[in-house]
This record gives C-alpha cells, sequence and structure tokens, in this order.
C-alpha cells in the first residue's frame, strides 16, 4: 500500500514549460497505481503528454530551456541560400534600370551630355544594341548579386537570431543595428569590387574599342594591372552606402512588419503585403541615401579614366565637396528617378522571394 501512496520528491515534478505551456502539470492529490498509469493520467487532464510529464529527476529546467528554443527563428544557412536564390531572380528583371541609371551618372562628363533624360537614355541604347544593349554588363552583377543577398540575409539572421525575444520577434532599434551590420558585411565581402566591376565594364563597353572580352577577362585584366586594390575603389563610401542602406530597409521592413502583426507574432503576411512593406522599404533607402550612391559611382568611374581625370578625386570627402562646389547639391540627386524605380522593385521582389523561400526550405530543411 506504501508504494501506491509513494508522494513526489521536488525534483520529479513539475513539468516547466515556461512561455511555451499555458498550464504546469503539478502533481495529483489522488493517489496512482503506478507510474505509468500516473503520467497518463496527468497527461489527460492537462493537455501535456505523458512524455513532458513523466520527467526522470532534475530534468524539469532542462525542458524547459529547450521548449523556450522552438521560437521561431530563420536559420542562417537557410537565410544565405534563400538570399541568394532571391539575389539572382531579383536582378534579371531590373538590371535595365540600373543600366539606365549609371548611363545618367556618368554622363553627366560628357559635354555637352549625350542623353536628355531616361526615355532617351533608353531610346538611344536600342538603337545603337538592341534591347540587348539594355543588359550590357549583366553579368558582373549578377555574379555579385547572388553572393550580396546571400551575405546580408545571412548576415541579418546571424545577428539578429540572439537579439529576438521568446517569441521570435525582433524590436525595431535592433534591427536597424542588424541591418547595418549587414550592410557592412556585404560591401566589404561583395559590393565594392563587383560594383567597381561593373562601372568599369559598363564604361568599356561605351568606348569605340572595348577591350574586355568578358567577365572574367575583364577581371582578370583589372586585377593585372591594379591589383586587388583596382576592385575597392570608392569603398568608404560603398561601405557608408551600404549600411545606411540596409540599416534603413531592415529598420522600415521591421517596423512594418511588427505592426502589422500587433501582438500575433505568428500571423502569416501574404506576398502582396510583404511587396508593398518591400517596396515602401526600398524608397526610404533612395531618399536616405543617393547622395552616398553618386559619390560612390564617381569614385569608381575615376579609375576607368586616362590622365588626371583619373586622380580628379583625392578621397570620398573631397569627391562629396567636389561635386558640391561644381555642380551644386541636386547633383548628389542625379538619377534619383530611375534608381526610385529600380530600389522599390528590387526591394519588393527581394523580400518576396526570401521569405517564400524560406517556407520551402523549413519544410524540407529541418534545423530545429
Amino acid at each position: 500500500m506504501s508504494s501506491l501512496l509513494k508522494p513526489f520528491t521536488v525534483s520529479e515534478g513539475p513539468c516547466s514549460l515556461g512561455r511555451g505551456c499555458p498550464q504546469r502539470c503539478t502533481p495529483p492529490l489522488t493517489p496512482h497505481p503506478s507510474p505509468g498509469v500516473a503520467a497518463g493520467a496527468r497527461a489527460g487532464v492537462l493537455g501535456c503528454s505523458p512524455a513532458m510529464c513523466d520527467l526522470p529527476p532534475g530534468r524539469g529546467r532542462v525542458f524547459s530551456a529547450a521548449a523556450l528554443g522552438r521560437r521561431k527563428l530563420t536559420h542562417p544557412g537557410k537565410a544565405i541560400l534563400a538570399g541568394g536564390i532571391a539575389g539572382g531572380i531579383e536582378i534579371c528583371i531590373t538590371f535595365p534600370t540600373e543600366y539606365v541609371k549609371t548611363q545618367l551618372q556618368l554622363d553627366e562628363r560628357a559635354n555637352p551630355p549625350r542623353y536628355r533624360g531616361i526615355g532617351d537614355c533608353v531610346k538611344l541604347t536600342v538603337q545603337d544594341h538592341g534591347l540587348r544593349g539594355l543588359y550590357r554588363g549583366l553579368s558582373s552583377l549578377l555574379y555579385g548579386s547572388i553572393p550580396k543577398s546571400a551575405v546580408r540575409f545571412g548576415t541579418f539572421e546571424l545577428l539578429s537570431n540572439p537579439m529576438r525575444d521568446a517569441e521570435g520577434k525582433l524590436d525595431n532599434t535592433r534591427s536597424l543595428l542588424c541591418g547595418l551590420g549587414a550592410g557592412v558585411a556585404e560591401a566589404m565581402l561583395v559590393v565594392c569590387p563587383m560594383e567597381t566591376i561593373k562601372v568599369k565594364f559598363i564604361h568599356d563597353q561605351c568606348s569605340s574599342s572595348p577591350r574586355y572580352r568578358g567577365f572574367f577577362h575583364g577581371v582578370r585584366e583589372i586585377v593585372r594591372e591594379q591589383g586587388l586594390r583596382g576592385t575597392y575603389q570608392g569603398v568608404t563610401a560603398t561601405v557608408l552606402k551600404q549600411g545606411s542602406n540596409q540599416a534603413i530597409r531592415f529598420y522600415v521592413m521591421t517596423s512594418l512588419r511588427n505592426w502589422y502583426k500587433g501582438d500575433d507574432s505568428h500571423r502569416e503576411m501574404h506576398p502582396l503585403v510583404t511587396a508593398v512593406f518591400g517596396a515602401t522599404a526600398g524608397a526610404a533607402s533612395v531618399f536616405g541615401n543617393t547622395p552616398l550612391d553618386v559619390i560612390k559611382t564617381r569614385m569608381q568611374v575615376c579609375v576607368c579614366l586616362q590622365g588626371l581625370e583619373a586622380h580628379r578625386y583625392r578621397s570620398t570627402a573631397d569627391c562629396a565637396f567636389q561635386i558640391l562646389r561644381n555642380e551644386g547639391p541636386q547633383a548628389f540627386y542625379k538619377g534619383t528617378v530611375p534608381r526610385l524605380g529600380r530600389v522599390c522593385l528590387d526591394v519588393a521582389i527581394v523580400f518576396v522571394i526570401y521569405e517564400e523561400v524560406v517556407k520551402l526550405l523549413n519544410n524540407a530543411w529541418k534545423t530545429d
């Protein structure tokens, strides 16, 4: 009879699931014939499984931590893969607007300028080179866009996961810091060398006698003539631009996401909602750092020129000062309209594809 009425010890109960369980498994006040039956009875009454309640001594706290660990997080590996896929698809769609933006920024050196506006730039390019002309330099940007998005989202998830609360929610201020870190990482590892190569390719193809026969030949020639440093022109401006870019985008996107979900952190977002939020975040980043984009492009273009023009700017600050002095403040926003259209579409597409690919990976790749 004493075995049937054996009391519970402190270490054997209750099973604490913390925030993840609405009720705690407390010891029953009635006798039970066996440990197995008792566990089943407690599970049936309180909604827990026998495995949860019939824990060995000292395991309650460990199980509670495991339950809390089931918050909604994105594994950095999934983020890298999904980001790379999203970046590759996005750049194939939006490259013509990037081409036009770069051409208008480069055209400021011409006297008189060749293009009268966006439409004229598109018209003359198609007349001279056909529709394929709008995709000149795509290969260099495609090779950069895939790793750029992979590094961006992978770094963001890596930095943000430890900062999320028990429900997986990231507050707005922390998203700003994580976005800044993601932008700096992608600038140093991918964006600066690839953007420099892209600008040199477009400039080379616009010359009367192009030198580069393809992407790899061009990279080889650039490195042979200027060393690796030749692919890091305007690095300061690029880091400032990408860091502020992603800080603004992730801050706006996270703020809108938190507003939309409210108290229900598990509420699903329709792809159209994600696209609208992404476009809004992209527009905010354009108005926030187009001046840095102009300075970055000017710094990268200088190395494409010959003679004294190749050393026109001594530094990023000198470049900004000369633009302001010689062309006025409006020059910092040259190419804003084509960039606005491209970036809004760019960010909307990237976030939509990223979120959808992550959902697919969650079903096929279990990381919990």
